[in-house]
């Protein structure tokens, strides 16, 4: 049976607070560390509990959650026997896994900046999320005010814009599996099957029949756990918006730039925009799969603002059928290709996973007259959260076939995700959708996001932080 309250809260259900910190901590006194990691379930010792799935009457000012890597198990103590149960991609880590996930170049992982120069120190990612810093600042103190117990290694801050939206300026949280015993289907229309508490959670049934996903000995310390590819994304800001107007610029010289955007079309895509400035976000649109104000280009093919307008309730009620206006590449089409039709048909649905991000660095601003934030040098992006039940079959696996080399579609195939894929101008390409159903291929795409850094992580149970802090008793 089903117990909402062994489950960690942010796992099933995101907490919209507009503040979070990852902690990355690293084990000082494993006896310590694992009697703190007990008095997280209820709170006491003056640890702070750890917030579960159970319902709450009020949204509290704070929530706290912890994941921990294959090192932390380790340096906890638990035992080989156990840790040889766990996945191999978990056991050898996010950094090891790069070539898999995209991160090469100036993006792999010796590049990356410390703590994540060491993923071996690294042993547990501990997150806040609150209302406001100085929340942030009392949780932070309560969890470590003992030094004996854990060495803060870093801390990776991060800050939601106002209605939600992303560096790139696109609305995000707008998508997310539900799931039949959390969600109720009539509150968000959507087409796509309820999801199985498999997908994110070990010791459930998931989309592949008769499948389950190894649950790690003992069950105590595995049932009701999660994986999560704990992410540091650097966003290329200025790049991607640079580019928008290198492609709607060199649209305008092209025969068919009238199938992207009819003359006098303008005001559909948004108030006061030149031509230049429509096509602009035409491609954006295009590569996102929806407009940058969230409304899918699967129910709104050529305008941003329909009339009448859709309401944010429909944002995901729609499929891909053979005519629809949604790109192949696109990246929503890319990581959730919903009823689409797929080389891969079997796995439509078996990667989806639970997303969980915030913004981090401060919002870019072209107009500004800083000499540094003309020149780039400022670093901003996204700490993203992306979770499930296996990292190789669900993260990596759209990462690498769906993602990186478009193995779903042959059309797509051999090109990258036009917003987060591995890109180089040499070679990667993107393929816009015109009215007569024909595409116009866009080349010389840059890449827009790199990776900074990251772990993955295993988010256990309520019952297994119990187990953990009982270890060695």
């Amino acid at each position: 049976m089903f117990d909402v309250a062994d489950v960690q809260g942010n796992i099933l259900r995101g907490y919209r607070q507009p503040r979070v910190r990852h902690l990355m901590l690293s084990v000082v006194e494993a006896a310590d560390a694992r009697a703190w990691l007990g008095a997280t379930v209820s709170g006491t010792a003056g640890v702070p509990q750890v917030t579960s799935q159970a319902p709450w009457d009020e949204k509290p000012a704070s929530c706290f959650n912890i994941g921990l890597t294959f090192a932390g198990l380790r340096a906890l103590g638990v035992s080989s026997a156990s840790l040889a149960s766990f996945p191999t991609e978990f056991a050898e880590g996010l950094t090891a896994r790069a070539l898999k996930l995209g991160d090469v170049g100036d993006s792999a992982p010796e590049h990356w900046p410390a703590p994540f120069d060491k993923p071996d120190d690294i042993h547990l990612v501990v997150s806040i999320h609150a209302r406001e810093e100085a929340d942030l600042d009392r949780i932070q103190a309560q969890a470590l005010q003992h030094a004996r117990t854990f060495r803060l290694l870093d801390k990776r801050d991060g800050a939601n814009f106002n209605g939600d939206f992303v560096h790139f300026g696109y609305r995000d949280n707008i998508s997310q599996p539900r799931f039949a015993e959390i969600h109720d289907p009539a509150d968000y229309p959507d087409p796509q099957p309820m999801a199985p508490l498999g997908t994110v959670l070990l010791g459930y049934p998931n989309n592949f029949e008769g499948l389950f996903w190894r649950v790690p000995d003992p069950v105590a310390l595995g049932r009701n756990g999660s994986f999560n590819a704990f992410r540091v994304l650097a966003q290329d800001v200025m790049g991607f918006e640079n580019y928008l107007t290198e492609a709607a610029k060199y649209l305008l010289t092209q025969k068919g730039v009238d199938e992207l955007l009819p003359e006098g079309g303008e005001a559909k895509i948004g108030e006061g925009l030149s031509r230049e400035g429509a096509l602009r976000e035409i491609v954006a649109a295009q590569m996102c799969g929806r407009w940058r104000n969230g409304v899918p280009l699967a129910l709104s093919p050529d305008a941003q603002y329909p009339q009448p307008p859709i309401q944010e309730k429909q944002f995901n009620n729609f499929d891909y059928p053979a005519t629809s206006g949604c790109p192949y590449s696109s990246h929503i089409r890319r990581s959730n290709p919903r009823d689409a039709q797929i080389v891969q048909r079997v796995a439509n649905n078996s990667r989806r996973l639970v997303r969980r991000g915030m913004p981090y660095g401060p919002r870019y601003n072209p107009l500004s007259a800083d000499a540094t934030e003309r020149s780039g040098d400022i670093e901003r992006g996204l700490l993203g959260n992306f979770i499930g039940a296996s990292l190789g079959a669900q993260f990596e696996a759209m990462c690498t076939d769906w993602i990186n080399v478009g193995l779903q579609d042959p059309r797509v195939t051999g090109s990258n995700d036009p917003l987060i894929g591995a890109n180089a101008p040499e070679t990667s390409w993107f393929d816009l959708v015109l009215k007569s159903g024909t595409t116009f291929r866009l080349r010389t795409l840059p890449r827009f996001v790199r990776a900074r850094g990251g772990a993955y992580t295993f988010l256990p149970s309520i019952t297994a932080l119990r187990y953990l802090g009982s270890l060695g008793k």
